[in-house]
């Protein structure tokens, strides 16, 4: 999708509302020429046919007779003519496009610029984004590259707002400043200060803290997220790796989320443009891909603006890791002296090198392993690579009205600028010369404020502080990581949880506590509830009512030991990232709905000690903390590690978020005791990961006492190897099947005389028959008999003592009961009645989804 949005020409953009075409071409944007500027073709919009509902002749006839009555609706109004394309409109698109070294695409912006634009009575205006990872001190791309071009977009009169998301809990997931986010927001603030400095016009700009705007507006930015993960596969995620500056091979998982997030906040911030750099290009082309997906019409225009070299040979972009691969904020007058005197400087192009361990390796994040963390970061063709020559083309130059003095000579473009350095009339010291007197031009009002202001002189000592706490820890290299520190459910950061008050000091764990919240008792028995589909099974509910009995003796409805608390948990969210019944969160009610009634119906003792905690609702309680220990987990653990055996790239990546949300969930319901059911076949990488966390980071902890449950199974028939010979109906039983299924499923459920090991009339009479089955015949075939143990009739059905008649008489009768019980209770339900109609609406549905797919 990319490369056909890159190939994609301007006059393959249709546009209802675009402006009168120009003259020629070249009035499109007078920055064409310098930019790799593509274009979109739009798809047309999805404009379904519409229905007409029909009646019978009384219905018509009674319609017509209302009708008579009503006045005739009105023609909507037509849609206003489109705004004239004018001189300012274009003078502020050539400068918009003048930001990005691509534009995905240019006849778009022309689009918004007519639509929210100069002039127009849109009062939000074009909102712009870009987002910053607080991650140590700025360079000279992130504070004055960046001050020029926000200038650019929000100059006067353009009706624009930039939107900073000062993404400290992006941060976090990076690991940076050791994932303290306490720190990482006082980096925050110093980045501030520095834009401040650097002439940055703060009229038109706005910065909003990822971690104050996501937990404040938990219940639309999270859905969002899960929506973006259920869309993607894992393949599609991991090529977003770049813009981590990590390698696929070493991901964690929670590096997976990191582009989720990212995503998400296009569409959290209801981002008009993506002003980020050409690094951040394959999530933000995932924004536009995610637009298809989820059928959202206007799409964000990517303006990716260019990545300075690393004034080293070799290095695609600069690092701060590395203090002389760029300029930074507050360097001396010194430091940019012997900074650019040092730098790769070359006048024809090179042989190019193998450069690309130690280019992987600038940030130390990764190995020279080839993949997309190594992708270069460059969009048009340069073979010389000259990073001095870079800074004056993007940085020198950018102002309107800039110039550059080299020697005696004083020159107004870079083109000859670029050309008298190639063919010796500017010479290379007299090049670096004059790029330290401009870049010390520009740094001075930045050095006399960090010098005069007290906050900001402040900032940068802590900043320095970090950054010199982050070597020395790499240099003792300790052999456990700190455990991240959150932000609480008011966002503040406070508490410092890296370990660093003392060897001794317990790390702090931020989780979500519902023990403490009131939501469940303590020390309870943990169960899951199924993974939601639109056929609900007896299967499900027996599955779920075994794991509820598995808990301490105390669960055993009876005993004289005390109760233990039991807590069925309902994932929704996992769920919904996950894809259960294409996300349809009214649909994935209406199963829990029809669930639960059924579980009360079946074993109304055993339910009425059953709390009920719906996964959404609890997180919402305190969802800063919950999404602080998910990053945590998948912090923790790599990708390979949550996958597991059971999950492939070509998955969903839902599913590895599901995974880091089921190990968040137990943590903060904190159970004695949990049970999984043996059938899942995820369980034993679940129980392996939930024993894994808790045993090596969360010592102040109890690890839940797992139990694996094994229920009887309910199929009807030998498994098949082909789907095509499947006959679903007859497969297994249905919570809301009639009763009448009772004998006619059981009719045809395979029963071969003598075969006691695959025998479904057996396992059902058990699992719903009381104990004891009782066989009615006649005195010539045996007489009648009461079976209370299942091995003795098993073993006279081997031998041929029990008919496959007889049992299946008796089995009729057992389920002809259950599913009559099953009826009532959900006949007795007005929301359960509603909940199985809306399940098999949405299996209607889906199959129409699924046949409309094959055609």
């Amino acid at each position: 999708s990319q490369a056909g949005e890159a190939q994609a020409t301007m006059a393959d953009q249709p546009s209802a509302a675009a402006p009168p075409a120009p003259d020629s071409e070249e009035d499109v944007s007078s920055n064409l020429a310098k930019m790799n500027v593509t274009t979109e073709a739009a798809t047309a919009g999805g404009g379904g046919k519409s229905k007409k509902k029909g009646g019978t002749n009384n219905s018509n006839s009674n319609s017509n007779s209302n009708n008579s009555n009503k006045q005739p609706k009105a023609p909507p109004p037509p849609p206003p003519p489109p705004r004239e394309w004018t001189a300012a409109m274009q003078a502020d698109c050539d400068r918009i496009l003048s930001v990005g070294e691509e534009c995905i695409s240019a006849a778009e912006l022309r689009g918004l610029i007519v639509a929210k634009g100069r002039g127009s009575d849109n009062e939000a205006g074009l909102n712009l984004y870009d987002g910053f990872e607080p991650s140590g001190r700025m360079h000279i791309a992130q504070g004055v590259f960046k001050a020029m071009n926000v200038n650019k977009c929000t100059s006067d009169g353009t009706n624009s707002t930039f939107v900073f998301w000062v993404a400290d809990w992006f941060a976090l997931m990076n690991d940076k400043m050791g994932g303290d986010l306490s720190k990482i927001q006082i980096v925050g603030h110093y980045l501030i200060e520095v834009w401040k400095a650097a002439g940055m016009d703060l009229t038109n700009v706005v910065f909003k803290w990822a971690s104050d705007e996501i937990t404040h507006n938990a219940h639309r930015y999270w859905p969002t997220m899960l929506d973006v993960a259920r869309r993607f596969n894992i393949t599609r995620i991991k090529k977003c790796c770049q813009i981590m500056g990590r390698m696929e091979g070493s991901l964690t998982a929670a590096q997976v989320l990191y582009p989720l997030m990212q995503c998400t906040d296009v569409f959290f911030l209801r981002a008009d443009i993506c002003q980020l750099g050409v690094d951040q290009r394959k999530v933000n082309m995932l924004a536009r891909e995610y637009c298809d997906a989820a059928k959202i019409k206007r799409k964000p225009i990517i303006l990716s603006h260019h990545m300075l070299y690393g004034l080293k040979a070799g290095q695609e972009k600069m690092s701060k890791s590395d203090p002389d691969s760029a300029v930074f904020m507050e360097d001396t007058v010194e430091d940019v002296e012997r900074k650019i005197m040092a730098a790769y400087c070359p006048s024809k192009a090179e042989e190019e090198e193998d450069v690309g361990e130690a280019d992987a390796n600038a940030d130390g994040d990764g190995d020279a392993d080839g993949d997309a963390g190594k992708e270069s970061m460059h969009l048009t063709e340069d073979t010389l690579k000259n990073p001095c020559l870079d800074y004056i083309e993007h940085i020198i130059l950018s102002p309107p009205g800039a110039t550059f003095t080299a020697g005696t000579t004083t020159y107004t473009d870079f083109p000859t600028i670029r050309a008298a350095f190639l063919d010796g009339t500017i010479a290379e010291a007299d090049l670096k010369r004059g790029l330290i007197d401009e870049l010390n031009r520009l740094l001075d009002p930045v050095r006399t404020h960090f010098a005069d202001d007290e906050r900001a002189k402040g900032l940068l000592e802590q900043v320095r502080r970090f950054k010199k706490e982050e070597a020395e820890k790499k240099e003792r290299k300790p052999a456990v990581v700190p455990v991240v520190a959150g932000s609480g459910a008011s966002g503040d950061a406070s508490g410092d949880a890296s370990g660093g008050g003392g060897a001794n000091t317990a790390p702090q764990v931020r989780r979500l506590n519902l023990v403490e919240l009131g939501k469940v008792q303590p020390n309870c028995h943990l169960v899951l509830a199924p993974m939601p589909s639109v056929k609900p099974t007896l299967q499900e509910a027996l599955d779920v009512l075994d794991q509820l009995r598995a808990g301490p003796a105390g669960s055993a409805v009876g005993s004289s030991t005390p109760e233990a608390p039991l807590v069925l948990f309902l994932s929704d969210w996992t769920a919904k990232v996950c894809n259960a019944i294409d996300a349809d969160a009214k649909a994935i009610d209406a199963y829990y709905t029809v669930l639960l009634t059924s579980l009360a119906s079946l074993d109304p003792e055993l339910m009425a000690r059953v709390s009920i905690v719906r996964q959404s609702e609890a997180i919402l309680a305190d969802p800063s903390n919950y999404w602080i220990s998910v990053i945590n987990v998948g912090r923790h653990f790599s990708l390979d590690d949550v996958m597991g055996d059971t999950l492939r790239d070509n998955d969903c990546v839902g599913h590895v978020i599901g995974r880091l949300m089921l190990i968040a969930d137990v943590m903060g319901l904190e159970p004695a005791s949990m049970a999984l059911p043996a059938r899942r076949a995820e369980s034993a990488t679940i129980h392996t990961l939930i024993g894994r966390y808790f045993h090596e980071k969360l010592g102040s902890m109890t690890t839940p006492g797992t139990v694996v449950v094994e229920s009887p199974s309910l199929a009807l028939q030998e498994a098949k190897e082909s789907d095509a010979h499947k006959t679903e109906n007859d497969e297994y039983f249905l919570l809301d099947d009639p009763k009448v299924h009772g004998k006619s499923k059981m009719k045809k459920a395979f029963c071969e005389p003598g075969n006691a090991d695959f025998c479904p009339p057996i396992e059902v009479s058990f699992a719903f028959g009381g104990g004891a089955i009782p066989i009615s015949r006649s005195e010539e075939n045996g007489g009648n008999v009461t079976y209370t143990a299942q091995a003795d009739m098993e073993a006279d059905f081997k031998s041929g003592a029990l008919h496959p008649g007889d049992l299946k008489a008796a089995a009729f009768g057992i389920m002809v009961a259950t599913l009559t019980k099953l009826a009532d209770g959900i006949k007795a339900n007005p929301d359960a009645a509603k909940a199985s109609k809306a399940l098999k609406q949405a299996e209607k549905k889906a199959a129409k989804s699924k046949k409309g797919g094959k055609k």
